[in-house]
C-alpha cells in the first residue's frame, strides 16, 4: 500500500488474523507480489474489514455460512482453509456437518460429498498436528 492503511483495512487485518491465524496471514503477505498485492488489500478491507467484522453474526456463524457457500461453489482450497479456521471461530465439527447437510439438499449431493471428503482430510491433518 502506498498510503497509510485505512481503519477498515486495520480492522480487516485483525479479523483476518483472528480467524485464519497469524501463520496463514503471514504466509499470504510474504508471498504477495506487485501483481496480487491489490487483491490481498481488497480482501483484507472488504471481506475481512467489512463483512467478517460486522457485529450481527458471530465469527462462528460466519464460519458456518462461509463453509456452506464455498462447498456449494466447489471451492476446495477455500473449504479446507475455512474448515481449518473453524478452530479459531468456534464452529464445531457438528456445526460443519450440519452446514454440509444443507449443502446436500440445497446445492447437491455431489458438492456436499466432496466437501465432506475435504473436511475429513482437514480434520485428520489438524488432529495429527495437535497430537504431534
Amino acid at each position: 500500500m502506498n498510503e497509510p492503511p485505512s481503519e477498515r483495512f486495520r480492522q480487516g487485518m485483525a479479523t483476518r488474523r483472528a480467524v485464519l491465524g497469524d501463520a496463514h496471514v503471514d504466509r499470504a503477505a510474504a508471498t504477495a507480489t506487485e501483481f496480487d498485492r491489490p487483491f490481498q488489500e481488497l480482501i483484507t478491507e472488504a471481506a475481512w474489514g467489512h463483512v467478517w467484522s460486522r457485529p450481527v453474526l458471530t465469527k462462528r456463524e460466519r464460519s458456518i455460512v462461509t463453509i456452506a457457500l464455498l462447498a456449494a461453489l466447489g471451492q476446495d482450497d477455500e473449504v479446507a482453509m475455512h474448515v481449518r479456521a473453524s478452530a479459531n471461530t468456534g464452529a464445531t465439527r457438528e456445526d460443519i456437518c450440519e452446514a454440509l447437510l444443507h449443502v446436500a439438499i440445497y446445492a447437491g449431493v455431489p458438492a456436499a460429498n466432496h466437501a465432506i471428503k475435504i473436511a475429513k482430510q482437514t480434520f485428520a491433518q489438524m488432529d495429527a498436528e495437535q497430537a504431534a
